[in-house]
């Protein structure tokens, strides 16, 4: 699967576009109160027949709480950091039975590389944020891609994982644009 933002500044409020058709796959809202970001939706633009609830994931801010398809867990339950001071990897885990993600930002772009216990690795998704001012052109839109392994188990996870790493990036960065704040 491969989406494009259609909102280049600000990724908790987009639709995800299909880059082949640029038909809506997801939508991600952002409710704000006076203190911040409150909680991030992702909504399926294609539910299932019969299917009431088009929320399949969210990000609960200040909780710091992750929700994917009505299972609720902290993100300390979830995310780990290991390597040394300068080399620190995020290691992320929905399930104990699901696969170990490793993530990495470098060069405007989000890498999950899935870790197998052998030590292989295989990049199971990427997220390009190219968003720096231009004075001629306009910035290209983000681009997320999974592979097919990433689809079948933890599609929505790591949809949420890239948006929360983005954030956390752009708050903790000078350059960032509002520090999320754009839709005040």
């Amino acid at each position: 699967m491969e989406v494009r933002f259609d909102n280049k500044s600000n990724v908790v409020n987009a639709r995800l576009l299909a880059t082949h058709d640029n038909s809506p796959v997801y939508t991600l809202k952002t409710k704000f109160t006076f203190g911040g970001r409150n909680i991030t939706t992702l909504q399926d633009a294609n539910p299932a027949l019969g299917s009431e609830s088009v929320t399949v994931g969210a990000i609960y801010w200040k909780d710091k709480i992750m929700e994917v398809n009505g299972l609720k867990k902290k993100i300390a339950d979830v995310k780990a950091k290991k390597g040394g001071l300068f080399d620190k990897a995020r290691h992320w885990r929905w399930l104990a039975e699901r696969k170990n993600y490793e993530v990495k930002y470098s060069n405007d772009e989000w890498t999950a590389v899935t870790v197998e216990s052998e030590g292989t690795s295989k990049v199971a998704g990427r997220f390009v944020v190219p968003y720096r001012p231009h004075l001629f052109t306009k910035p290209d839109p983000p681009l997320l891609s999974l592979t097919r392994t990433a689809l079948e188990e933890d599609e929505v996870f790591l949809l949420l994982v890239f948006i929360y790493s983005e954030v956390k990036r752009q708050d903790d960065t000078n350059s960032s644009v509002g520090n999320g704040l754009e839709a005040w």
